[in-house]
C-alpha cells in the first residue's frame, strides 16, 4: 500500500493544474477509491483533498512571487477568476497574493510527501478474517459528527436518550454475528475528515429469516469478507488505537483492502463505568 500511496503523491504533483480523478487513479493502482482515501488520510494525518489544495497553492505561490499575471496563474490552477484563486490562496497561506507579491511572504508551504514503512514488530494485532453472508443491521440511527479521539458526546447522548426497554428489545432481535448490541458507523467520509457527518446506528445484526419491526432503521449489508480486530483496554482509547493501527500496521502487511460498507463495534465485555472494555472492530474488506 505504501508504494501505491507514493505513486498517488507523484500523480498529484504531475497534475496540479488539473482536477484529480481519484476514482481513475485508484483503478490504475488496483485498489478501491475508498481504501486509497482512507489509507492516505490515516497515514498522513490529512484528507487527500486538503493535501492537493496545499500542494497546488504552494506551487502557485512561486509563480505569484515571480510576477506571473494573476489571472494566468488562477486559470492554470483551475480557478475561473482571480477572486476565487485569491480566496483559496489566502485559506492556505494566511495572506493574499498581492501581499505575497509585495513582501515575498508570509507563506505556508506544503512539502511533497514521501511515505516510508517502518517495521517495528513490537505490536501483535489480534485479528481474524471471515466470509459473512448478507445480513441486516437494525436499530436506531442518527446523524453525528466524526470524532477522532476521545468520547463522542453526540453518540453518548443519543444512546443515553433511548429507553432501557429498547436496549433489551434490540438484544432479543440479535440473530447473527456480530452478536449483541452494536455501534455501527456508516457513510463515513472517505477522507475521514474530523467533524464530517456519518450515520450512527445503535442496534444489532440479524439474518434474513428474522422479522424486523417497522419502527426500526435498517442498513442492508452485502455478503463479503471482514477483518475483525479484538481489543482490550481503556475505552474508547484502545478501540481508536486499533482503527489507527489497522492503517499503519495491518493493511500495509496484508493482501486485503477496505471496501465500502459500515464499520461495526461489538462490545464483548466492559467495566461498569465503561472506563475499560473488550471489543471487536469489524471492517469490510476485499482481497487485493
Amino acid at each position: 500500500m505504501i508504494a501505491e500511496l507514493n505513486r498517488l503523491i507523484e500523480i498529484v504533483d504531475d497534475n496540479l493544474s488539473d482536477e484529480l480523478d481519484v476514482a481513475r487513479v485508484a483503478r490504475e493502482l488496483g485498489v478501491t477509491e475508498y481504501h486509497l482515501r482512507r489509507m492516505f488520510s490515516a497515514l498522513t494525518g490529512m484528507p487527500l483533498s486538503e493535501y492537493v489544495r496545499r500542494r497546488r497553492m504552494t506551487v502557485a505561490a512561486a509563480e505569484v512571487v515571480a510576477g506571473a499575471p494573476m489571472l494566468e496563474v488562477a486559470v492554470r490552477f483551475g480557478y475561473g477568476s482571480t477572486e476565487a484563486f485569491g480566496r483559496a490562496f489566502r485559506a492556505v497561506h494566511g495572506s493574499t497574493p498581492a501581499q505575497v507579491r509585495g513582501n515575498g511572504g508570509p507563506l505556508r508551504s506544503q512539502p511533497k510527501l514521501r511515505l516510508r514503512l517502518t517495521v517495528e514488530g513490537n505490536t501483535t494485532m489480534d485479528t481474524r478474517i471471515l466470509d459473512h453472508p448478507a445480513f441486516r443491521l437494525v436499530g436506531y440511527a442518527a446523524r453525528v459528527p466524526l470524532i477522532h479521539e476521545g468520547v463522542n458526546l453526540h453518540i453518548q447522548g443519543y444512546i443515553a436518550s433511548l429507553p432501557a426497554t429498547e436496549h433489551a428489545r434490540l438484544k432479543e432481535l440479535s440473530s447473527t454475528e456480530p452478536a449483541g448490541l452494536l455501534q455501527v458507523s456508516d457513510g463515513v467520509d472517505p477522507d475521514y475528515v474530523e467533524g464530517s457527518e456519518l450515520a450512527y446506528l445503535h442496534g444489532v445484526a440479524v439474518d434474513d429469516a428474522t422479522s424486523v419491526p417497522d419502527d426500526l432503521d435498517v442498513i442492508e449489508v452485502e455478503a463479503g469478507e471482514w477483518v475483525v480486530f479484538r481489543t482490550s483496554g481503556a475505552y474508547p482509547a484502545a478501540l481508536q488505537e486499533a482503527y489507527a493501527a489497522s492503517a499503519t500496521d495491518w493493511f500495509p502487511a496484508n493482501p486485503w483492502q477496505l471496501r465500502p460498507g459500515p464499520s461495526i463495534v461489538a462490545v464483548l465485555d466492559r467495566a461498569d463505568d465503561f472506563s475499560t472494555a473488550t471489543t471487536e472492530l469489524w471492517m469490510p474488506i476485499i482481497r487485493r
